[in-house]
C-alpha cells in the first residue's frame, strides 16, 4: 500500500481528548490543514467505538490535563484502530512521548500551524503504510510456509519439492503463489504429485 500525495490532501481524522476545549483548538488546526474531523471522543471507550464506526485515516490524541488519560486513549486506539495514531501536544513533553512511543504511536506534533501538522501526518501515514506492507509480506510468507508443510506431509516430499508444487500450480493457472497456498490450506484438492 503506497500512500500518494492525493491521499494526503484531505484526510478523515478522529480526534480524542478528555477536554472539549482542547478538541476544539486541535479541530481548528486540522481543518486549516484541509482535513475533515469525522469524530471527536472524550471517553476512552467512545474513542475505540468511534474508530470502529468511522474508519478514520488517522487518529489524533491531543493530551489535556491528564497524561494517564491520554496514554489510555493512545493504548486503546493503537490496539483497536486500523489507522496510525498521532499525538498532538500543547508543549514538548519528552516523558509522555516516550510512553506514547512504547504504546505504538506513529508520530507527534507540538501545537503549531497546519503545515507542521501536515508534515507529521504525512510521516505517520507513510510509516504506517510501510508497516502494513511488511506485515502483509510476513502473513503471505506464513501462509506459503504452512501450505508447504501440508504438502510435505501429504505427498512425502521435501520443502523445496513442496514449494515447487505450489509454484508450478500458480504458474500454470496464472495465479499468485500465495493464492495457491491459501487454496491448499482451505482444503481444496491438494496439488497432485508430478
Amino acid at each position: 500500500m503506497t500512500v500518494t500525495d492525493t491521499q494526503l490532501d484531505s484526510l478523515r481524522i478522529l480526534l480524542a481528548n478528555e477536554a472539549q476545549d482542547r478538541l476544539d483548538r486541535v479541530a481548528a488546526i486540522v481543518r486549516d490543514a484541509g482535513h475533515e474531523v469525522i469524530a471527536r471522543a472524550i471517553h476512552i471507550g467512545r474513542a475505540a467505538e468511534a474508530a470502529a464506526e468511522t474508519d478514520p485515516d488517522v487518529a489524533i490524541v491531543a493530551p489535556g490535563p491528564s497524561d494517564e488519560h491520554a496514554l489510555e486513549l493512545i493504548a486503546r486506539l493503537v490496539e483497536d484502530a486500523s489507522c496510525p495514531v498521532v499525538v498532538f501536544l500543547e508543549h514538548e513533553d519528552p516523558a509522555l512521548l516516550r510512553d506514547a512511543a512504547r504504546l505504538g504511536v506513529f508520530g507527534h506534533v507540538t501545537d503549531g500551524d497546519a503545515d507542521d501538522l501536515q508534515a507529521s501526518l504525512e510521516i505517520a501515514l507513510r510509516r504506517y503504510a510501510e508497516l502494513r506492507d511488511l506485515t502483509g509480506a510476513f502473513q503471505r510468507r506464513a501462509i506459503v510456509e504452512r501450505a508447504k508443510g501440508v504438502l510435505m506431509e501429504r505427498h512425502e516430499v521435501d520443502e523445496q519439492e513442496a514449494f515447487d508444487l505450489i509454484r508450478s500450480r500458480a504458474r500454470s493457472r496464472h495465479e499468485r503463489v500465495v493464492d495457491v497456498a491459501r487454496a491448499v490450506l482451505d482444503g481444496h484438492p491438494l496439488l497432485p504429485r508430478g
